[in-house]
């Protein structure tokens, strides 16, 4: 029988409570948006995002390339322990609840883990189809893991894959500053070439009309992956379609908030107040823009 079984619900439930606390500070948007699940799924989306939160912040420490992916692969170990029913950590006690629990795959938490090790080892992305695929694997796969929390119908998996990506290119533009001063770029650099924006201005944060075309040219691309995605919230479960509705929702308001900023996205954050989200809230509930 699996460790899992043996913890004390005490136990479990202090894992799910540290699990809610790395998320509610780490992601606001995504924690208010999960506050809208039933109790259990919502507990569960918590210890996901703690498992997916680990891994990115071990990718973006200050250490070495080489100790941060030792620590991946550490970390990897602690994964495989946990969805087979085996935890060592403290948090890892609630992943491995919920996994036993909804039955979620270890596939699209290894390839996020794939995803991780590119922050540290990959730099720079050639073409938009290079980044769609680290973004699959930083973001499509936490779809594919909440998925089975959410509940779904077949030929939903693909929309979520669609959102997924539109949420990561969403916080690629809301952080090409915060990513460029750790020497990353993300946008593509046919891209870049193509408006006319080189790599010394965007290390330099220049906005010029050469970034803002590129930028808005990037904006309405990740629009448009929304709007692909956003069918396949009619497959989900019906307690669990209002909670993507609002993410998509508040999400899509963050590419406003960089549009109202000036597209400064080196020394401005584009953020959603939580007076907007609540406005947001109420207005998805009732089916209005």
């Amino acid at each position: 029988m699996p460790l899992v079984f043996e913890r004390r619900s005490s136990e479990i439930e202090q894992s799910y409570r540290r699990c809610r606390e790395i998320t509610k500070t780490c992601s606001k948007t995504f924690y208010f948006a999960s506050l809208f699940l039933p109790p259990d799924k919502r507990k569960a989306i918590w210890a996901i995002y703690a498992l997916c939160r680990t891994a990115d912040d071990i990718a973006d420490t200050s250490d070495s390339p080489e100790m941060r992916l030792a620590k991946l692969n550490a970390w990897q170990h602690e994964l495989v322990a946990a969805f087979s029913g085996r935890p060592k950590q403290p948090a890892m006690v609630a992943v491995a609840d919920t996994a036993r629990r909804y039955d979620v795959s270890i596939r699209p938490a290894l390839q996020l883990l794939e995803g991780a090790r590119k922050d540290i080892t990959v730099q720079r992305y050639d073409t938009y189809e290079e980044l769609l695929e680290y973004c699959y694997l930083v973001a499509s796969t936490v779809g594919l893991l909440v998925s089975p929390i959410l509940g779904y119908e077949p030929g939903a998996l693909e929309y979520g894959v669609a959102l997924g990506r539109a949420m990561q290119m969403t916080n690629i533009l809301r952080d090409v500053g915060e990513d460029a001063r750790m020497g990353r770029i993300y946008l593509p650099a046919e891209d870049m070439r193509r408006f006319g924006y080189t790599e010394h201005k965007l290390l330099r944060g220049v906005v010029d009309a050469e970034f803002i075309a590129l930028m808005s040219f990037q904006i309405a691309r990740v629009r448009e992956l929304y709007r692909s995605a956003a069918p396949g919230i009619a497959l989900l479960s019906p307690e669990s379609r209002y909670t993507v509705r609002l993410a998509l929702a508040l999400y899509g308001r963050i590419l406003d908030r960089i549009e109202a900023n000036g597209y400064d996205v080196f020394t401005r954050r584009a953020y959603v107040p939580l007076r907007t989200k609540a406005v947001i809230a109420l207005a998805t509930a009732f089916g209005r823009k």
